[in-house]
Parts: structure tokens; sequence; C-alpha cells
């Protein structure tokens, strides 16, 4: 049996996210004929380990050595493939439940540097104000340089009271900035939603986890029965959400697409060629809507934004997003442990691959950098994935269209600008103009049809 599962949730494995497939009943050791080469090859390998357990200054036992060529094995080859030992596995299944206990980062690892991709909404890491692209160059006493996103992630979880301290390095800061925080039960609410105005409403999607296709079904229900009828438009939130369940990428996708594909994927088995549809019961497609996206949007959330797109559903206003194309099969091994491997590619309906190109926003809208950031130095870029080392190619395709670019006029913000609060109007210029636009399509429709011939 095959099952949808999300390999990454907050302070999980920390690349910023992931689309998987979870093997579940059977293990990765029944495997088939290996090639004569691969025999020979496996020789040097066990030469190379006599030598080690003989030679090397301190002990080491087999058990040891063997996991480090594992692990090494599959970091060489993407940034999402990696080796589960078994406390990391149980997490993993555990924590597809939206319920974890940490800080609430999201990281990654960035020329050998642990590196924040964004802290999770409403969670100890994003109280502290911990920014993206915050190198974390010290757990408690432990410097994090080469040290393995699976090790880091351990370092940082603990019960919950307990304490626990960051080294960041910040561009633009000239000393290391240490922060002390509490670790905590880390409860993500998936879907959060409110009416923005008479007609217009706001939902905002922080993860794909289990429950977020019921979330938001209820979450539409309310907003309809708060606004005394049908909504006259949406603005959908995906700004740093970064990705999740596969399956639940697809049925909130699904919410507002009634008929047509909604993503495919392609990989070397005939297994991992798939494509998965949209139906036309319980669509809601009958008002406009703009899907909100920036660097911090990644996987499950560029599938949604994608198939809105090239299904012609929504407009998708923001920045560029993260580019994460990628799906990873679990494949549980003896001993209670497992391998996350990199299996396939995703395509958004219209064939386009997201791997580390990301999805082009229709409208491009950048917003000001927060007051955090702002100053005399230069916002601290974010990190994409075609910034991590070896990542994986995307296939060749034609150059998009170029998007609509937004003009501004060059005046300097003042720091009330600067003050951006994602979410909020006339405090998030994204949000504030993607209401206008909404409002505007409206008044255009209404013009249109008041100068239809009349019968």
């Amino acid at each position: 049996m095959i099952r949808q599962r999300r390999w990454l949730s907050g302070l999980l494995w920390g690349t910023a996210v992931g689309i998987s497939v979870w093997i579940g009943a059977h293990t990765a050791s029944r495997v088939s004929a290996v090639a004569k080469d691969t025999y020979e090859t496996i020789e040097t390998f066990t030469s190379v380990l006599t030598l080690v357990q003989k030679n090397y200054v301190d002990p080491v036992t087999t058990k040891q050595l063997i996991e480090g060529a594992i692990t090494g094995m599959l970091a060489a080859l993407d940034p999402h493939s990696a080796y589960l030992p078994p406390e990391s596995y149980k997490e993993l299944q555990v924590d597809t439940r939206g319920t974890f206990g940490g800080l609430g980062i999201e990281i990654t690892i960035r020329n050998n540097v642990l590196t924040v991709v964004s802290p999770i909404e409403d969670t100890p890491a994003y109280r502290a104000g911990i920014k993206p692209g915050d190198q974390i160059i010290k757990i408690d006493e432990e410097f994090t340089k080469d040290m393995p996103l699976t090790e880091a992630v351990r370092r940082m979880r603990g019960a919950p009271g307990t304490k626990v301290r960051l080294t960041i390095r910040r561009e633009g800061s000239m000393k290391p900035i240490e922060l002390t925080l509490t670790r905590e039960i880390i409860k993500i609410q998936s879907v959060k939603a409110r009416m923005l105005d008479k007609g217009y409403a706001y939902v905002r999607i922080t993860q794909f986890q289990e429950r977020t296709d019921d979330d938001l079904q209820k979450a539409l229900a309310k907003l309809e029965q708060e606004n005394g009828g049908a909504l006259s438009g949406l603005i959908l939130d995906l700004r740093n959400n970064p990705g999740g369940l596969l399956t639940q990428a697809i049925k909130v996708a699904d919410e507002f697409i009634d008929s047509g594909l909604v993503v495919y994927t392609d990989g070397r088995l005939e297994s991992q060629k798939q494509k998965y549809f949209a139906h036309k019961q319980g669509s809601h497609t009958d008002f406009p809507m703009i899907v909100l996206v920036n660097a911090g949007s990644a996987s499950a959330s560029e599938i949604v934004a994608g198939a809105l797109q090239d299904h012609r559903r929504a407009l998708v206003l923001g920045t560029q997003t993260f580019g994460k194309g990628s799906v990873q099969t679990i494949l549980p091994l003896e001993e209670n442990s497992a391998i996350r491997l990199t299996t396939a590619r995703y395509y958004t309906p219209n064939g386009r691959s997201i791997q580390a190109t990301g999805i082009t926003p229709d409208i491009v809208l950048e917003n000001p950098p927060s007051l955090a950031l702002a100053g005399t130095q230069p916002s601290l870029p974010r990190i994409r994935e075609e910034n991590l080392p070896r990542h994986l190619r995307a296939p060749k395709e034609k150059q998009p269209p170029s998007p609509e670019e937004e003009e501004f006029e060059e005046e300097q913000p003042t720091p009330e600008e600067l003050q951006v609060k994602e979410g909020e109007l006339g405090k998030d210029p994204q949000l504030d103009r993607a209401l206008e636009l909404l409002k505007s399509w409206n008044v255009f429709k209404t013009v249109i049809a008041g100068r239809a011939p009349q019968s």
C-alpha cells in the first residue's frame, strides 16, 4: 500500500519543504540483482572499512561506520535525500500530524552552514525574532559547521519547558546574536481565515497537514455564512508555506478547480509516473482569486499556485517561489530505520517543472523589508532551491513570458512603512494590492455587464 506523507514539518529536517511518498509495509531490503561492477566497488568499501577499524586512533564499531557511510552516500545525491536512523524515523512518523516539540524553524544546509529558511508562525523561533537567512553557528556550546541536519534537529528538540541557546550570524550585524529559546509543543494551525471587507475573504495556509483540506472546507463555509452569501473574491495566502502532504495540496487545489489535471509526477520507474485530477463536486469556482507567494512558498505550495495559475483560476501575486519540484520516497529498512530518497520530479498541468526555478507570479510585487532587516545594510536574500548544493537540475524548457512588473516611486520608506505585518491590511502591501485588484475586477465586470445590449 502506498500512502502519501509529509517528510518535513517545522523543525524536522530543515530543507524548507517536502513532498514525499511513503512506502509502508515493505522494507527496502528486498532488492533486485546488483551489477558486477557494483560488487567490485563494494570490495573497495570493505577494504576501507577494515583499514579504518584497524588503524583509526579510537575504536569504532562496524555499525557506526556503516551508518556514517550511508549518511554520506545519500547526502551526496541532493539536499533532500537522507538516512533516517530509528529515532529520526519515529519522529517523522509522528510529526505528519502537525503537532511536535521544538522551536519551530524551517532549516537547511547552505555552504555547510545551518541556515534558516523561515521561522514558523506563532512558535518560539518566530517570537524570538529569528529571520530567514539567519545562520545558526552554535547550538548551546556545539558549533554547527558540517553538522548533519538530523543532528542539528536532535539538539534543538527536547522536552517542553527546557531551554536551548542559539548563536546566530545575521547579515548587517557586527557581532553574533545569542538567543535563548524555550522549547514547547508546536501545534500548527494550518488554516487561518477571516473577512477583509464585505464580500472579500482572506485564507492563509501555513502548511499542508493531514487536516488541511477539512479545515479549509470549514473555513470557507464559515466565511460564506459570515458574509451572508457567496463571496465576491478570495485571497489565498501561501507565503512562507514550506509545503507538506502531496495529497493535501491536490485536495486544496481541487477545492477551486472543477476539472482537469492538478499535478503529475515523473520518475524512472513506472510507479513514479502519476497523474492527479480535479473533480467538480464541491468546487468553489464562482468567485475570482488571487494567490500570494514568496521565496518561502515551496513544494506543495507551488503545486497549488501552479495549478491555479495554469488553469487561469487565479492570479498569482508576490515574488518568485522557492523552486522545490522533487518528490521524496520514504523507504523503511530493517531495525526501524529508513531512507528518504528523491525519486521523481513533479510538473504543473501545463508541463512546467518547478525544480530550481519556482513559480513566476503573474504580478511581481516585493514587500518592503521589515524594520528588523532594514537600515544601512542591504536586506538578506532569500534562499531558494537553486542555492542549495547538489540540487536537482530543472529539465530544459521554454522561458516563461515576463510577468507584469509593478511600478513604484523611488522614495525612501519611513520606519513605520518598513514594519510590514503580513496578513494585516494597511501594513502588508502585497495583501493591499491583492484586495485592490479583486475589487477592480468586480467593478470591471459590473461595468461590462451594464454595457451589454438589452434584449
